[in-house]
């Protein structure tokens, strides 16, 4: 089999293409580039990340592509994240990133070269070659953000190291001699580096000042802008309080931001409705698992029902579902933007954006 791997700064990446080759198949790799700081070069790791693919490409005898996907990254990714702050909302770009960037225009571009199939260095398992499962170690599992992936994008996907458990791929790496089986796993966001997201969104969002309101509506501080904060943050709040206060709600319009303790309800919901549904169509009152978050434990809940948009004289119109899921233990923060994925044991049913 023809399989373009995308090479990354991780070792995953790296040894997924060494376990390609070593099974035989034709095997390339592809490095994305998809954002440059050039005000601030420094912070923005691309640069340095494709010199360390070079060196693993050159090391496994592959050839390395390089392709430059700015443009179109500036269009799906960067303007949806500030649309979606502008709005309120905390999106999640690094899941968006994968369906709409490594698995559309990265295997667009390995089908045109000739290939079959693109392979990654992701932690999720692939059965009946589109159903998307969790990793064996809930960790590191990274289902969450395949979440949004198609079948058709499933089915050309490889994930060669979806049965490892992480110590076992470095040894791999180690007893391979990869040049990057020591480099320590990123904590970056995928795109922007060492900039925190605050500094991000300050390049196109002016800072505004607005009033902190407490549960009775009251004044109580100042913060510089409404839109960084995020549903259940505790970081950034500068009022000078005990016990430590969170956000529970913003408002955009009027540029406030409301704060409580960790005992206000408002911080907690039963209720979660999702809308951009892609996945399987979920069971009517059956019980899933569901994260609203990643790296959280499953949650149970059932789906109780689709709100579908009518029109003036009554008629259905199914182009707009509502997905409204009904948690069995109140979930805290759930964070407008953010994705929901539903799983029915270790399968994901699929994932919504929280409204």
């Amino acid at each position: 089999m023809k399989i373009l791997v995308w090479l990354s700064w991780w070792v995953d990446s790296a040894v997924s293409a060494y376990l390609l080759k070593e099974a035989g198949h034709e095997v390339a790799c592809g490095f994305m580039i998809n954002y440059l700081d050039e005000e601030n070069p420094s912070a923005c790791p691309t640069l340095a990340d494709l010199e360390e693919a070079k060196r693993v490409a050159e090391y496994l005898k592959l050839p390395l592509y390089t392709f430059d996907y700015r443009d179109e990254y500036e269009k799906r990714i960067v303007e949806y994240i500030y649309s979606e702050y502008k709005a309120g909302r905390t999106p999640n770009p690094d899941v968006y990133c994968n369906n709409l960037v490594k698995f559309d225009l990265f295997l667009e571009e390995a089908l045109s070269l000739g290939y079959d199939a693109i392979a990654t260095g992701h932690y999720a398992l692939i059965e009946a070659s589109w159903r998307l499962l969790k990793w064996v170690d809930p960790s590191k599992d990274q289902s969450y953000f395949l979440s949004r992936l198609s079948k058709d994008q499933l089915s050309r996907a490889l994930f060669p190291i979806g049965h490892l458990m992480k110590s076992e791929v470095r040894e791999i790496a180690r007893n391979a001699w990869l040049p990057n089986a020591e480099r320590k796993d990123s904590q970056w966001l995928c795109f922007i580096g060492k900039v925190s997201m605050k500094e991000f969104l300050e390049k196109r969002i002016p800072k505004k000042p607005g009033n902190i309101l407490d549960t009775s509506g009251k004044v109580i501080g100042e913060h510089e802008w409404a839109y960084s904060y995020t549903i259940g943050q505790r970081k950034g709040i500068k009022v000078g309080w005990w016990p430590a206060l969170f956000v529970i709600e913003k408002d955009i319009k009027n540029n406030t931001i409301t704060v409580g303790d960790e005992s206000e309800l408002r911080l907690y919901g039963n209720e979660c409705a999702l809308t951009d549904w892609i996945g399987a169509i979920p069971e009517a009152w059956k019980k899933y698992g569901a994260k609203i978050r990643y790296r959280q434990e499953d949650q149970e809940v059932m789906v109780n029902g689709e709100w579908w948009m009518v029109n003036e004289v009554s008629q259905v119109i199914p182009q707009f579902t509502i997905y409204n899921l009904q948690f069995t233990i109140a979930q805290r923060a759930i964070t407008p933007g953010q994705i929901c994925v539903v799983y029915d044991g270790d399968v994901v049913v699929g994932s919504g954006v929280i409204v």
